[in-house]
């Protein structure tokens, strides 16, 4: 038997960040860059007022104040997105709109709310050929955005491997990338093997179940950035899981995941028909739930076997598929945290290290606490879509009691490391 540590190593050495390809830029959220994005142009473009005001030359208004304002003639009127026609000279301003460029020969920008023009009324002319007052000095510089000052041309902006969010996604936009170069995203095959198994619209019969697995794996590959390649059921039988393994393959995916048909002692042809189509290994990892393993490759493309039990394949995925998955897609991060929580209710120890689905809840003074999220049986699926972390129990006897710190894997959180 191996422990987790053993089998994810092993597995994720089998695994390199995918091909780039160039998606439309909002297809590119949560993505990685697969190249260096350089500014080309400056951004700002150009100078221009960070706010509402006048533009000014700085040496104009020194002294002024409420009671001794300074009178500026306006020579323009400069709303965003267009340009002055002239120059401002000694004793002149220009009325500007925020973002709007600022005209050749001033240097700050005095805030609307710093002059006779503030609070503003409908029948007061302000623009081009009226006097504005300046209530109050400014500086050079004063709610100017200089050109360049947030990129430079040729600076390096966004590195290759960079994780795309919505900040990333306005940086490309203002640098005008329409299409982004980002690791492909792999495409996972996702087949359930068993004669028990019944479609979900399927009504249920004498000794039948859902195919349950399916649907969750396909859920968890599509969470984790994946593509779901739903293969749908296998029976058992030599030659309908070969036509099911081939039907993948021919769908170009990048990993096969399947579950049942891999723990000691089964009857059905999953492990000889998988050992015979491609080099396979079967573990069992020192684990609860998620005993059984299988991991190798057919026909070069991986596959990872994992247990029928729903909870145990849930469980399992989170473990070894879903680190592999985000390292194809060229993720560092592939580590879920963990945080230390107080139980509240009792957690049973075995030989194995448990993953308990329990329900984690800050407390008022900061402490987490972890109580269980209901039945542990693997073949339930209940208390996993009720828990949002997995308390790791370390191997052991007894049970660890109500008031013990234990390490609780976070579900629902983004990888830290």
């Amino acid at each position: 038997m191996i422990t987790v540590e053993e089998a994810l190593e092993f597995i994720l050495r089998h695994f390199e960040p995918l091909e780039p390809e160039a998606v439309y830029i909002l297809d590119a959220l949560d993505r990685i860059l697969a190249e260096d994005i350089f500014a080309k142009v400056a951004i700002p473009p150009f100078d221009n007022a960070s706010m509402d005001g006048y533009a000014v030359r700085a040496e104009d208004t020194v002294g002024a104040s409420p009671g001794t304002p300074v009178a500026l003639r306006v020579v323009a009127d400069i709303p965003a997105g267009t340009v002055a026609g002239v120059p401002v000279g000694p004793g002149e301003a220009a009325r500007i709109m925020t973002g709007a460029a600022t005209p050749e020969g001033v240097n700050a920008v005095v805030p609307v709310e710093e002059t006779d023009k503030w609070p503003a009324t409908s029948q007061e002319p302000r623009g081009k050929g009226t006097v504005v007052k300046i209530l109050k000095a400014t500086s050079p510089g004063a709610n100017i955005r200089r050109a360049g000052g947030d990129m430079r041309p040729g600076e390096l902006v966004l590195p290759k491997g960079t994780l795309i969010r919505p900040a990333e996604i306005a940086v490309l936009a203002t640098l005008g990338h329409r299409y982004v170069p980002v690791i492909r995203r792999p495409r996972v095959a996702v087949l359930a093997t068993g004669d028990e198994l019944l479609d979900i619209d399927q009504p249920l019969l004498p000794g039948k179940i859902r195919n349950s697995n399916e649907y969750s794996n396909a859920a968890l590959v599509a969470r984790y950035g994946g593509v779901p390649v739903r293969l749908g059921i296998a029976r058992d039988t030599v030659a309908d899981l070969k036509a099911k393994i081939h039907k993948g393959l021919a769908q170009g995916v990048d990993l096969f995941i399947t579950s049942a048909g891999v723990s000691v002692g089964d009857y059905d042809v999953v492990k000889d028909v998988l050992q015979a189509e491609g080099e396979i290994r079967f573990w069992k990892v020192k684990m609860k739930p998620g005993k059984p393993l299988a991991f190798g490759a057919i026909e070069g493309v991986p596959l990872m076997g994992l247990p029928g039990n729903p909870t145990s394949s849930m469980v399992s995925f989170e473990q070894f598929a879903r680190p592999a998955i985000l390292k194809m897609q060229g993720r560092t991060k592939l580590v879920k945290p963990t945080v230390e929580a107080v139980l509240d209710d009792p957690l049973e120890r075995c030989d194995r290290r448990g993953y308990q689905r329990v329900i984690v809840r800050r407390d008022k003074n900061g402490t987490y606490h972890a109580g269980t999220a209901g039945l542990q049986a693997s073949g339930f699926v209940r208390a996993m879509a009720r828990a949002n972390g997995l308390a790791i129990v370390p191997e052991g006897k007894g049970e660890l009691a109500p008031g013990a710190q234990v390490s609780v894997q976070m579900l629902d959180w983004p990888e830290v490391e």
